[in-house]
């Protein structure tokens, strides 16, 4: 069939097939990652001016293939364990390439809309949540933070009478959230969205196991309420970025019942740690949450754009969000219930939980994934990664020119270079250069923070590929590097 379009249509088959090949050879991440150094060579071929005249898909299947995939991000690599993030696996990325096909919007009666909601059914069932929580997908822990606090400025200002969804904040309120200064600044960013502001995000300083200090969380509070200022929420963080500790969420729940604020467990990064029963305990009082912000695309290994908010209440995040109906929308599905069209009626509804109206199916690439390893495949993973930040951990400790920097709690464990010969300020110059050194490497690339005063080498593991042989690899490349470095320069 001829279309009147430029634009190729079909044989997904054989354009497939012209990259599918590069993609497999990239995912061997074999030889050195040269997209850095080469960035010159490949931007000079990327950088033209726009065509007049379309060259064709057998022209840009060559250059994915040639130019931009092996010059691509080696996130996936087995040494790769930076950051939060790391590259999806097979059954999630097949997933996200079906929806974008067969699934391009999450509307409608489709397969595709459905497994959004039993896939939320089956991340509630995996993490013990009860089945009345309301999730909704989102682009990652940035929204899905966002989302849960919304829903916890429209509960805070309902309680005195206000609809902030409907007329705005009431005016003269001074309004706080409170969280430890560990606390992702993802928060700040959803306050200053909010209308809260920035600033009023109270940092609550941290015990020497970097959660909450509970008590000094009391005493701001207590000086916030001498004052007329009124606590919206309450941030449980479970996983920290920086060092992976995890708040104590359930005393932190008893406080905002005292104090009438919401409780919301910023999870993106390790609330699938709660699968591993060395650490469950530490997630205590979770049930008791108002909302939970958690990441697939972060330990589950799906496609990056891939977040959840849950709440508790799903009228409370209803009201905050809703579109109201349009014509347009609600007005054109079936007016007498009878489903004889997949557009006769909108599906498993989300719109009203989110940001977004128009989204992809997000829920397909989670339902692939568990589909495929199961619960126990997926805890088998969590167990695994802490294990690793526990191994290197005791490598750190055991190792004479080694230095712990932060315990493990779960899958991070910050280290750094200390042969016991050099100040403070020389050792963090010496472990970024270190730093500098493993990321030009390539094969073992973690990434880096500051722990109170020391600047430390941070590896987080939430990589599927990563092996034992990585992280006992990472542990020796730190000390030849450090070795190397302070023989020729060693003060």
């Amino acid at each position: 069939m001829a279309y009147p379009d430029d634009a190729s249509f079909g044989d997904l088959t054989s354009a497939l097939s012209a990259i599918s090949e590069s993609l497999d050879q990239f995912n061997r991440f074999e030889g050195p990652d040269d997209a850095g150094r080469n960035r010159e060579s490949w931007r000079k071929v990327l950088d033209v001016p726009l065509p007049d005249a379309g060259l064709g898909l057998d022209a840009v299947l060559e250059e994915l293939r040639s130019v931009v995939i092996p010059n691509g991000l080696r996130n996936g690599h087995p040494g790769f364990n930076g950051w939060v993030t790391t590259a999806p696996t097979t059954s999630g990325t097949a997933a996200a390439l079906a929806s974008t096909v067969a699934g391009s919007q999450r509307f409608w009666v489709q397969a595709f809309n459905y497994l959004e909601t039993v896939s939320l059914k089956w991340l509630n069932e995996l993490l013990g949540f009860p089945d009345s929580w309301q999730g909704t997908y989102c682009s990652g822990g940035s929204s899905a933070n966002l989302i849960t606090l919304g829903a916890a400025r429209q509960w805070a200002v309902e309680q005195m009478g206000v609809d902030p969804s409907m007329t705005g904040m009431p005016e003269g309120v001074r309004w706080r959230i409170y969280a430890s200064s560990e606390v992702h600044h993802v928060i700040n960013r959803a306050a200053a969205i909010l209308g809260i502001g920035r600033r009023s995000v109270t940092p609550i300083p941290v015990t020497d196991a970097f959660t909450i200090d509970v008590g000094a969380l009391k005493e701001q509070l207590k000086s916030d309420a001498s004052r007329g200022i009124r606590p919206m929420a309450i941030v449980a963080t479970a996983g920290t970025v920086n060092t992976g500790a995890i708040d104590p969420i359930n005393e932190l729940a008893d406080v905002a019942e005292e104090v009438g604020a919401w409780l919301h467990v910023d999870g993106a990064y390790g609330m699938f740690g709660i699968l591993d029963d060395r650490v469950a305990d530490l997630y205590t009082g979770v049930l008791r949450a108002d909302s939970v912000a958690l990441d697939p695309h972060k330990w589950l290994a799906a496609p990056v754009g891939n977040g959840v908010a849950i709440v508790r209440d799903r009228g409370i995040m209803g009201r905050a969000f809703t579109l109201e109906p349009a014509s347009y929308l609600e007005g054109s599905a079936s007016q007498d219930g009878r489903i004889e069209s997949p557009f006769d009626d909108f599906g498993e509804m989300y719109h009203e939980f989110n940001l977004d109206q128009s989204a992809p199916s997000r829920g397909v690439q989670v339902w692939a994934i568990l589909k495929e390893i199961g619960k126990e495949g997926m805890t088998a993973r969590v167990v695994r990664h802490n294990s690793y930040a526990r191994h290197l951990e005791k490598l750190a400790d055991d190792h004479e020119r080694l230095e712990v920097v932060s315990k493990a709690v779960i899958s991070i464990c910050c280290f750094r270079y200390n042969n016991g010969q050099l100040e403070n300020a020389r050792l963090n110059e010496l472990n970024a250069e270190i730093a500098a050194h493993l990321r030009a490497d390539g094969s073992f690339v973690p990434s880096t923070t500051v722990v109170g005063d020391v600047f430390a080498i941070r590896p987080c593991y939430i990589n599927p590929r990563t092996r034992l042989e990585d992280v006992e690899g990472l542990a020796n490349r730190v000390v030849e590097l450090g070795d190397k470095i302070t023989a020729s320069s060693p003060h």
